[in-house]
């Protein structure tokens, strides 16, 4: 038990799961030439824990048996704690450049968010709670690789999941055996689903009474019976490492869970039906889930702003005063997420030990850290110009006939023809492929509908303490005659 190697990972993949791509089911995800990419980036982050420099930021000992387990698990009891959190989550991230939405950390945080909520959870049906701290270990133990799915079928958002045309549609219980429930229908959005060992289902949308049915939460491995996959098409296709530098690496898929009729043990349900349960189990965590994620983003925008100002460089054209402005607005909303993600760590504490709001890390993760990433695309894209679209392919620049005058007309300021053309083809990846058009639609709607998540913030308490300050001044204006 512990942190496992790249290749246990690896080996650990090869459980005969159920993916379909393309109209084909992948027997084997691991040499499945469009997966193999992001199964690298993958089997190398579990191996950066084994190295003997990285081992002790990257770890800590279980509490079980003392053997190194990842410290995306660690129950902060002090700031300390946390910032050792922060210290290797980022170090992560900074392996995939903030790019991969759901690399195992994020899941290691959630589910260690759901075991400090375990006595919520199990308020109404013990087990349940027992159920989800047990959970907790075996992950932080065994060192799984975690996916989820959270949101109904996109079917009619006017209606609630038992109102739909197909109530049935949705994921929702069958039954209820000796053994557990059987469940079926389906969810979205499982990303990272072919690159992982087992599958969160969580709660997302708050559910209403009527809607008890819908209202679960469970984990099962993924060579379950009855479970299967869907992805979309993958963006990895053949193309080369120099043509799809962020393609290659980082492309974790997204899929349609499918669940037809599954029989979940009691010992592996957290939450059945019970509408409470779901709906505030985030409220009652310290928030490990959205910390990783701020990290995550905030590593992002990093590189988008280092992107920008080496794309800028490449092509002279950093003198221009109004460049070296949206450059600088850049680097400044880094500086910005810097402290927010600052802010963000002693928030976590105060909500481990005293309980509390999650407004500022909700705040970060699901305004700004979206609109400075879509400010940042945008400033990428204006620098870049015409040079964006003219990127030919390795093919090109290796072919004798044609790659002088590639050489003579494509250099950049200061670098060769092909340097030049690989930083563009990194930049075009990141905005115009599919992969970098995926990027900007999951950020923009990473906690869902982005009019729904800042509504909600307009019914925050501090509201009112804000509209006193405006009252106040009315009144001594009042009073004053």
């Amino acid at each position: 038990m512990g942190i496992r190697t790249g290749a246990q990972y690896r080996e650990s993949l090869r459980d005969g799961r159920s993916i379909y791509v393309n109209g084909e089911r992948v027997k084997d995800v691991t040499t499945y030439p469009p997966f193999q990419g992001v199964v690298d980036t993958i089997a190398s982050l579990y191996d950066l824990q084994h190295q003997p420099t990285q081992q002790p930021p990257l770890t800590y000992p279980s509490p079980k048996d003392s053997q190194p387990v990842g410290l995306s698990f660690l129950m902060a009891d002090s700031v300390e704690d946390v910032e050792r959190r922060v210290r290797a989550e980022e170090f992560r991230a900074e392996m995939t450049c903030g790019l991969m939405g759901r690399m195992p950390d994020f899941m290691n945080a959630l589910v260690t968010d759901a075991a400090i909520a375990a006595p919520f959870i199990g308020q109404r049906e013990p087990r349940f709670g027992e159920n989800t701290l047990r959970y907790y270990e075996a992950c932080r133990d065994a060192d799984w690789c975690l996916t989820h799915t959270l949101v109904d079928p996109q079917i009619d958002r006017s209606k609630g999941p038992a109102e739909q045309r197909d109530p049935e549609a949705a994921l929702h219980v069958v039954r209820e055996t000796d053994n557990g429930i059987v469940v079926s229908g389906a969810r979205m959005l499982s990303t990272l689903a072919p690159f992982s060992n087992e599958l969160w289902v969580g709660p997302f949308y708050p559910r209403k009474p009527g809607e008890e049915a819908y209202t679960l939460c469970f984990a099962v491995p993924m060579d379950t019976p009855g479970l299967k996959f869907i992805c979309r098409e993958a963006y990895n296709t053949g193309r080369s490492r120099f043509d799809r530098p962020l393609s290659y690496r980082f492309d974790e898929e997204d899929a349609l869970a499918i669940f037809d009729t599954v029989e979940v043990p009691w010992e592996r349900v957290f939450i059945n039906g019970d509408i409470e349960a779901s709906n505030y189990i985030l409220g009652r965590a310290p928030g490990y889930a959205l910390l990783q994620a701020v990290i995550r983003g905030t590593v992002k925008l990093r590189f988008m702003a280092g992107l920008a100002c080496t794309v800028a460089e490449a092509i002279g054209r950093t003198k221009a005063q109004h460049v070296q402005a949206q450059l600088g607005e850049l680097v400044a909303n880094v500086e910005i997420a810097n402290g927010l993600l600052k802010a963000a760590a002693h928030n976590v504490v105060t909500n481990h030990k005293e309980g509390g709001s999650l407004r500022s890390l909700a705040a970060s993760l699901w305004v700004f850290i979206p609109q400075a990433q879509m400010r940042a695309a945008e400033v990428i894209r204006q620098v870049s110009g015409s040079g964006l679209i003219m990127t030919p392919t390795e093919g090109d620049l290796q072919n004798p006939e044609i790659a002088p005058y590639l050489e003579r007309y494509l250099q950049g300021k200061s670098l060769s023809a092909r340097n030049r053309v690989q930083l563009f083809k990194l930049a075009w990846d990141m905005l115009g492929e599919q992969f970098g058009s995926r990027q900007l639609q999951y950020e923009w709607f990473y906690a869902g509908d982005p009019t729904f998540t800042r509504s909600r913030f307009y019914h925050s308490p501090a509201v009112k303490g804000y509209k006193a300050m405006v009252e106040r001044i009315l009144d001594e204006g009042k009073s004053g005659g």
